[in-house]
Protein backbone atom coordinates (compact mmCIF):
# COMPACT_ATOMS: atom_id res chain seq x y z
CA UNK A 1 0.00 0.00 0.00
CA UNK A 2 1.35 3.43 -0.92
CA UNK A 3 2.16 5.83 1.90
CA UNK A 4 -0.46 8.50 2.54
CA UNK A 5 1.47 11.72 1.90
CA UNK A 6 -1.23 13.98 0.50
CA UNK A 7 -3.48 14.15 3.58
CA UNK A 8 -0.85 15.15 6.20
CA UNK A 9 0.82 17.44 3.65
CA UNK A 10 -2.47 19.27 3.11
CA UNK A 11 -2.93 19.67 6.85
CA UNK A 12 0.60 20.96 7.41
CA UNK A 13 0.44 23.24 4.37
CA UNK A 14 -2.00 25.71 5.90
CA UNK A 15 0.02 28.61 7.45
CA UNK A 16 -2.04 28.75 10.65
CA UNK A 17 -1.82 25.01 11.22
CA UNK A 18 1.88 25.01 10.36
CA UNK A 19 2.49 27.70 12.99
CA UNK A 20 0.62 25.66 15.60
CA UNK A 21 2.57 22.52 14.77
CA UNK A 22 5.88 24.36 15.00
CA UNK A 23 4.87 25.70 18.41
CA UNK A 24 4.38 22.10 19.58
CA UNK A 25 7.83 20.93 18.53
CA UNK A 26 9.12 21.52 22.05
CA UNK A 27 7.29 18.36 23.13
CA UNK A 28 5.09 20.07 25.73
CA UNK A 29 1.32 20.39 25.65
CA UNK A 30 0.08 23.90 24.81
CA UNK A 31 -3.42 25.28 25.45
CA UNK A 32 -5.63 26.04 22.47
CA UNK A 33 -5.85 29.71 23.43
CA UNK A 34 -2.07 30.10 23.21
CA UNK A 35 -1.96 28.27 19.89
CA UNK A 36 -4.62 30.65 18.56
CA UNK A 37 -2.45 33.61 19.53
CA UNK A 38 0.66 32.03 17.98
CA UNK A 39 -1.17 31.36 14.71
CA UNK A 40 -2.81 34.78 14.65
CA UNK A 41 -6.35 33.42 14.36
CA UNK A 42 -9.50 33.61 16.47
CA UNK A 43 -10.15 30.97 19.14
CA UNK A 44 -12.99 29.56 17.05
CA UNK A 45 -10.77 29.29 13.96
CA UNK A 46 -8.01 27.72 16.06
CA UNK A 47 -10.49 25.15 17.39
CA UNK A 48 -11.44 24.21 13.84
CA UNK A 49 -7.79 23.92 12.78
CA UNK A 50 -6.90 21.82 15.81
CA UNK A 51 -9.86 19.52 15.23
CA UNK A 52 -8.62 18.87 11.69
CA UNK A 53 -5.10 18.22 12.94
CA UNK A 54 -6.44 15.79 15.53
CA UNK A 55 -8.59 14.00 12.96
CA UNK A 56 -5.53 13.72 10.75
CA UNK A 57 -3.48 12.08 13.50
CA UNK A 58 -0.98 14.93 13.87
CA UNK A 59 -1.97 16.15 17.35
CA UNK A 60 -3.71 14.77 20.40
CA UNK A 61 -5.73 16.71 22.96
CA UNK A 62 -6.32 16.46 26.69
CA UNK A 63 -8.66 18.53 28.84
CA UNK A 64 -7.43 20.14 32.05
CA UNK A 65 -10.13 22.10 33.81
CA UNK A 66 -11.69 24.54 31.37
CA UNK A 67 -8.85 24.33 28.85
CA UNK A 68 -7.86 21.86 26.17
CA UNK A 69 -4.15 21.22 25.77
CA UNK A 70 -2.59 19.92 22.57
CA UNK A 71 0.67 18.16 21.79
CA UNK A 72 2.13 16.39 18.78
CA UNK A 73 0.83 12.86 18.30
CA UNK A 74 4.33 11.40 18.39
CA UNK A 75 8.00 11.81 17.49
CA UNK A 76 7.36 10.82 13.88
CA UNK A 77 5.30 14.02 13.45
CA UNK A 78 8.15 16.09 14.89
CA UNK A 79 10.64 14.38 12.60
CA UNK A 80 8.48 15.12 9.57
CA UNK A 81 8.21 18.80 10.52
CA UNK A 82 11.96 19.10 11.08
CA UNK A 83 12.60 17.41 7.72
CA UNK A 84 10.26 19.85 5.96
CA UNK A 85 12.15 22.73 7.54
CA UNK A 86 15.26 21.65 5.61
CA UNK A 87 13.62 22.35 2.26
CA UNK A 88 14.55 25.77 0.77
CA UNK A 89 14.02 28.65 1.31
CA UNK A 90 15.35 27.85 4.79
CA UNK A 91 18.31 30.22 5.45
CA UNK A 92 21.78 28.75 5.06
CA UNK A 93 23.49 27.92 8.36
CA UNK A 94 25.69 31.02 8.28
CA UNK A 95 22.89 33.48 7.57
CA UNK A 96 22.27 35.53 10.72
CA UNK A 97 18.75 34.97 12.09
CA UNK A 98 16.68 38.13 11.80
CA UNK A 99 14.76 38.08 15.09
CA UNK A 100 15.83 37.55 18.72
CA UNK A 101 13.48 34.57 18.88
CA UNK A 102 15.11 32.98 15.83
CA UNK A 103 18.58 33.59 17.30
CA UNK A 104 17.61 31.91 20.56
CA UNK A 105 16.18 28.92 18.71
CA UNK A 106 19.34 28.61 16.67
CA UNK A 107 21.55 28.65 19.76
CA UNK A 108 19.78 25.82 21.57
CA UNK A 109 16.33 24.26 21.43
CA UNK A 110 14.53 20.98 21.80
CA UNK A 111 13.67 19.00 18.69
CA UNK A 112 10.62 17.26 20.17
CA UNK A 113 12.41 15.48 23.05
CA UNK A 114 16.12 15.87 22.27
CA UNK A 115 18.62 18.72 22.13
CA UNK A 116 19.12 20.64 18.89
CA UNK A 117 20.60 23.88 17.59
CA UNK A 118 24.24 24.84 17.94
CA UNK A 119 24.39 23.25 21.37
CA UNK A 120 22.92 19.95 20.13
CA UNK A 121 25.34 19.83 17.21
CA UNK A 122 28.29 20.62 19.51
CA UNK A 123 27.21 17.84 21.85
CA UNK A 124 27.08 15.33 18.99
CA UNK A 125 30.56 16.45 17.90
CA UNK A 126 31.85 16.00 21.45
CA UNK A 127 30.39 12.50 21.70
CA UNK A 128 32.09 11.50 18.45
CA UNK A 129 35.40 13.19 19.21
CA UNK A 130 35.67 11.52 22.60
CA UNK A 131 34.71 8.09 21.31
CA UNK A 132 31.44 7.95 23.24
CA UNK A 133 29.46 6.82 20.19
CA UNK A 134 30.21 4.77 17.10
CA UNK A 135 28.39 4.01 13.87
CA UNK A 136 25.87 1.18 13.97
CA UNK A 137 24.87 1.13 10.32
CA UNK A 138 24.23 4.05 7.95
CA UNK A 139 21.62 5.84 10.08
CA UNK A 140 22.31 4.69 13.62
CA UNK A 141 24.76 5.14 16.45
CA UNK A 142 25.44 3.05 19.50
CA UNK A 143 27.09 4.02 22.75
CA UNK A 144 30.59 2.70 23.30
CA UNK A 145 31.49 1.32 26.74
CA UNK A 146 33.06 4.72 27.44
CA UNK A 147 29.85 6.41 26.39
CA UNK A 148 27.72 4.28 28.70
CA UNK A 149 30.09 4.97 31.56
CA UNK A 150 29.98 8.72 30.93
CA UNK A 151 26.19 8.81 30.87
CA UNK A 152 26.09 6.72 34.04
CA UNK A 153 28.37 9.26 35.72
CA UNK A 154 25.87 11.97 34.80
CA UNK A 155 22.99 9.94 36.22
CA UNK A 156 21.32 9.23 32.88
CA UNK A 157 19.04 6.24 33.43
CA UNK A 158 19.19 3.88 30.45
CA UNK A 159 17.10 1.14 32.03
CA UNK A 160 14.21 0.10 29.85
CA UNK A 161 15.65 1.60 26.66
CA UNK A 162 14.87 -1.10 24.13
CA UNK A 163 16.04 -1.46 20.52
CA UNK A 164 13.56 -0.39 17.88
CA UNK A 165 13.64 -0.35 14.06
CA UNK A 166 15.14 3.14 14.01
CA UNK A 167 17.66 2.45 16.78
CA UNK A 168 18.03 3.93 20.24
CA UNK A 169 20.48 6.62 19.07
CA UNK A 170 20.55 8.13 15.60
CA UNK A 171 21.57 11.25 13.70
CA UNK A 172 18.95 13.93 13.11
CA UNK A 173 19.78 16.70 10.63
CA UNK A 174 19.54 20.06 12.35
CA UNK A 175 17.47 22.47 10.24
CA UNK A 176 19.41 25.59 11.26
CA UNK A 177 22.92 24.16 11.26
CA UNK A 178 22.47 21.61 8.46
CA UNK A 179 24.53 19.16 10.48
CA UNK A 180 23.50 16.31 12.71
CA UNK A 181 22.53 16.30 16.34
CA UNK A 182 21.61 13.19 18.34
CA UNK A 183 18.07 11.82 18.42
CA UNK A 184 16.36 8.70 19.73
CA UNK A 185 15.42 7.40 23.19
CA UNK A 186 18.95 7.72 24.60
CA UNK A 187 19.26 11.32 23.40
CA UNK A 188 15.85 12.08 24.92
CA UNK A 189 16.89 10.72 28.32
CA UNK A 190 20.15 12.65 28.17
CA UNK A 191 18.29 15.87 27.38
CA UNK A 192 15.88 15.33 30.26
CA UNK A 193 18.84 14.79 32.58
CA UNK A 194 20.55 17.99 31.37
CA UNK A 195 17.43 19.92 32.40
CA UNK A 196 17.43 18.13 35.78
CA UNK A 197 21.08 19.02 36.34
CA UNK A 198 20.38 22.66 35.54
CA UNK A 199 22.86 22.69 32.66
CA UNK A 200 20.13 23.97 30.39
CA UNK A 201 16.87 25.74 31.16
CA UNK A 202 13.67 26.40 29.26
CA UNK A 203 13.81 29.63 27.32
CA UNK A 204 11.07 32.16 26.68
CA UNK A 205 9.74 30.14 23.78
CA UNK A 206 8.54 26.61 24.42
CA UNK A 207 11.23 25.10 22.22
CA UNK A 208 14.22 27.24 23.13
CA UNK A 209 16.79 26.16 25.70
CA UNK A 210 19.31 28.32 27.51
CA UNK A 211 22.80 27.21 28.48
CA UNK A 212 23.49 28.03 32.14
CA UNK A 213 26.87 28.85 33.71
CA UNK A 214 26.75 25.43 35.41
CA UNK A 215 26.08 23.88 32.02
CA UNK A 216 29.01 25.65 30.40
CA UNK A 217 31.28 24.14 33.06
CA UNK A 218 29.57 20.75 32.97
CA UNK A 219 29.72 20.37 29.19
CA UNK A 220 33.42 21.25 29.25
CA UNK A 221 34.28 18.74 31.97
CA UNK A 222 32.06 15.90 30.75
CA UNK A 223 32.42 16.23 26.99
CA UNK A 224 35.32 18.59 26.37
CA UNK A 225 33.09 21.26 24.85
CA UNK A 226 34.20 24.88 24.78
CA UNK A 227 30.90 26.58 24.12
CA UNK A 228 32.03 30.12 23.39
CA UNK A 229 29.63 30.37 20.43
CA UNK A 230 26.56 29.35 22.44
CA UNK A 231 24.84 32.06 24.45
CA UNK A 232 24.45 31.40 28.17
CA UNK A 233 21.89 32.54 30.69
Amino acid sequence: MDANIASPAALIGDPARAAMLQALLGGRAVPATQLAWIAGVSPQAASNHLARLADGGLVVAARQGRHRYYRLAGPEVAQALEALALIPPTPRPFDPPLSPQARRLREARTCYDHLAGRLGVALADGFERRGLIEADGPERYRLTPEGRARLAELGVDLKGVKPNPRGTLRPCIDWTERRRHLAGPIAARLTARLFELGWIERGREGRSAVLTPAGRTGFRRAFGLELDTVAAA
